[in-house]
């Protein structure tokens, strides 16, 4: 008696060993490790009609062969490296243990806030120094609170696809029998249970999951390329409005040694009051578009900062220029390369992916997970020792998880649609701002090349013949007006050409501090695999 209890106190940590070492009947699929998960969007270069859809996407596309269900470019050896790589600062890590030091962990996964300096520092600092269009855009990928929601989701995505392919722990109980006032009758033991999850349910979770948080990397990645456009048409607006509030400060003094000069002239009775009149007139004007080109200059200053996420900074002097010419571009091309890079076109992909993914995964519902049960116990009444072994599967008769593979199917048919629909969506997009492009760049070509030297010559040759004695003093004012405005409207031109520009670099994206979408998907995906119905 005394061995049996030895080994029957052995025999329970031994099972749980055994039963702890083994979570799938069937086909084998190893665990995963423990190493972090990438934080790199695979690029979606694949060539297959059911994915790339090269010439046209069916309204029902058919159904995926079931070893093609997932077809990622680094399987196939193709190139999987991002368009531009995500700052290490930002990206996910995926977290394999829910140990206490783990969760320690996960609490510092988000950027920390940044503090913001005094505004009396900050005063000082704009004051001695002026702000680049690079070091705005670095400020904006450390700020804006967008690039930090979508980061979020995407460590959510991380911790959600470790968590579905995790194996059901084992449990472990006592049994009682025929027990009664008796105590040297009934049966009493131990027991301990494991569900044997089978046909790789678990691995296929963490394959619909891997494709699900690529999308959302490459949604982390568009979110950048909508920020850095954002600041860039900002930048090229606060520096067209800088521009103008300099154009206006100078042609004041102009027009005062003008007022001046009439005023002379009417002294000396050279002139007459209305020359002088016009004179002043003009000067109102000029200082009226001066203030209006500071306010100018203040609300887009603000409106920069505030989407770069720092809207306390205080206005700085902007250093660049811009652009006075840029070749034309052909609209091919153009779309073309934005198929290939746009992060946009590259998520919607990986959601693809995610459709035929689950589509396997619920192809292989249906098998039946075996749970398993081993016991040992003693008999009271004749001191006898037993063991009991029990295994027990669903028999799926009734529920083939029908209704889930048909909801599947249609999840593909629309991930297909969305592909086929942004597509589309791009090459709108692309067609108004190249329209724009354009336009702005006509403009500034014939500003620069045509009128802007006319209007330059013409106010020249008016100011020498009215000192002449030639010209009355109203055509000097039209000439200094209409070279005034020339270059108002020069600036206004390029301006728009380089917002144009803007978007184009950008791949079309552009809304930098709307909400990114966050992960709505879950881990009941585990909750299915375990449940076997």
């Amino acid at each position: 008696m005394p061995l049996f209890r030895f080994l029957q106190c052995l025999s329970f940590p031994l099972i749980l060993a055994l039963f702890a070492g083994c979570g799938t009947v069937g086909t084998y699929y190893p665990h995963h490790s423990n190493k972090p998960v990438t934080s790199r969007p695979v690029k979606n270069t694949d060539n297959d009609q059911s994915i790339a859809e090269q010439k046209q996407i069916p309204t029902a596309p058919p159904r995926p062969e079931s070893d093609s269900v997932i077809s990622t470019p680094a399987s196939k050896g193709q190139n999987s490296t991002p368009l531009v790589e995500l700052s290490s600062e930002i990206l996910p890590v995926a977290f394999e243990s829910t140990s206490n030091q783990d969760r320690a962990q996960t609490t510092s996964i988000m950027p920390p806030a940044v503090p913001m300096p005094e505004p009396k520092a900050r005063m000082e600092a704009a004051e001695s120094s002026r702000v680049t269009l690079e070091e705005l855009e670095s400020l904006a990928m450390q700020h804006n609170p967008s690039i930090r929601q979508a980061t979020a989701a995407s460590h959510k995505a991380s911790g959600l696809k470790t968590q579905v392919g995790l194996k059901p722990n084992p449990r472990l109980g006592y049994f009682g029998e025929e027990m009664g006032s008796d105590s040297s009758a009934g049966l009493q033991g131990a027991f301990v249970s494991q569900t044997f999850v089978t046909g790789g349910k678990l691995d296929a979770n963490r394959r619909v999951l891997e494709q699900d948080y690529q999308s959302v990397l490459w949604e982390v990645e568009a979110q950048r390329f909508r920020v850095r456009t954002d600041v860039r048409i900002g930048f090229y607006e606060t520096l067209a409005a800088q521009r103008r509030l300099e154009i206006a400060r100078g042609f004041i003094d102009v027009a005062k040694k003008g007022q001046d000069i009439a005023q002379k002239r009417f002294d000396a009775k050279e002139g007459a009051r209305p020359d002088v009149l016009q004179a002043e007139i003009q000067l109102s004007e000029i200082e009226i578009i001066q203030q209006q080109a500071e306010v100018e200059y203040q609300a887009a200053w603000n409106d920069l900062v505030t989407l770069i996420g720092l809207p306390e900074m205080a206005p700085q002097k902007l250093q660049g220029r811009l652009p006075e010419q840029l070749d034309q571009k052909d609209v091919e091309t153009l779309y073309q390369q934005l198929l290939t890079n746009s992060p946009e076109l590259q998520a919607a992909y990986a959601r693809l992916n995610t459709a035929r993914a689950e589509m396997k995964r619920q192809d292989i519902q249906a098998i039946p997970n075996v749970t398993g049960q081993f016991g040992v116990g003693q008999d009271n009444g004749n001191g006898e020792n037993f063991a009991n072994v029990q295994l027990s599967i669903p028999l799926p008769i009734h529920n083939r998880n029908q209704g889930n593979i048909q909801a599947a199917y249609a999840d593909y048919c629309r991930a297909s649609q969305d592909v086929a629909r942004l597509k589309l969506a791009i090459r709108s997009r692309l067609v108004q701002t190249l329209r724009d492009y354009n336009q702005a760049r006509i403009s500034v070509n014939q500003l620069s090349n045509v009128l802007l030297p006319k209007a330059k010559e013409s106010l020249d040759l008016s100011e020498q013949a009215y000192l002449a004695g030639q010209f009355d003093f109203l055509r000097v004012l039209v000439a200094r007006r209409t070279y005034f405005e020339t270059n108002l409207t020069f600036v206004q031109a390029r301006a728009d050409l380089a917002s144009a520009n803007a978007k184009i670099d950008g791949l079309l994206l552009s809304g930098g501090l709307n909400a990114p979408a966050d992960y709505n998907r879950d881990a009941s995906l585990r909750g299915q695999a375990l449940n076997g119905q």
